[in-house]
């Protein structure tokens, strides 16, 4: 990838090869406002950091109400 201001990074670039691919699972009415085919991507330098952060976002967050759950649909992709 070129950069044209590099100095400007506030951390280096570097190749993060294992993902999370968030999605969201059809007929769910948020795609009412996002589109059925919204997707996300998250990216990580080694499957371990990956995993864990899947882990992460799958737990209950303490926040939620009780009742709710994500529905997103969670992927483990990786990059060739």
């Amino acid at each position: 990838m070129s950069i044209c201001n590099e100095h400007n990074l506030s951390r280096p670039i570097s190749e993060k090869s294992f993902g999370i691919r968030l999605s969201l699972p059809q007929g769910d009415t948020l795609g009412h406002l996002l589109g059925q085919d919204w997707e996300a991507f998250h990216w990580y330098a080694t499957a371990g950091e990956r995993d864990k952060a899947l882990a992460e976002i799958r737990a209950k967050h303490s926040y939620s109400r009780p009742g709710d759950f994500p529905t997103y649909v969670y992927e483990k992709i990786t990059r060739d």
